[in-house]
C-alpha cells in the first residue's frame, strides 16, 4: 500500500514542479518582451485598469482551457 501512497505523490510533485517551471518560464518571457517592446516604442511600461482586467480574463480563460484538456476522453485505471 505504501508503494503504491509513494508512486501517487511521485506524479503529483512532478507535475507541480513542471507546471511551475512553465509558468515561470512564460512569465519571464512574457515581462522581456513586453519591456523590449516599450523600449522600442520608446515609453515606459504602463498598465490601465483595463487593460490588467482583459489581462486577468485571459489568463484565467487559458488556465479553464487547460483544464478541460483531459475532459471527454476515457479514463483507464493501472492495476
Amino acid at each position: 500500500m505504501k508503494e503504491i501512497e509513494k508512486t501517487d505523490s511521485s506524479w503529483k510533485s512532478k507535475t507541480l514542479l513542471i507546471g511551475a517551471v512553465v509558468g515561470a518560464l512564460t512569465g519571464i518571457g512574457t515581462a522581456y518582451f513586453l519591456i523590449k517592446n516599450a523600449e522600442k516604442e520608446g515609453e515606459t511600461l504602463s498598465f490601465s485598469s483595463g487593460q490588467g482586467l482583459k489581462l486577468g480574463l485571459l489568463i484565467l480563460g487559458t488556465l479553464r482551457q487547460v483544464m478541460q484538456l483531459d475532459d471527454g476522453q476515457p479514463k483507464e485505471k493501472a492495476r
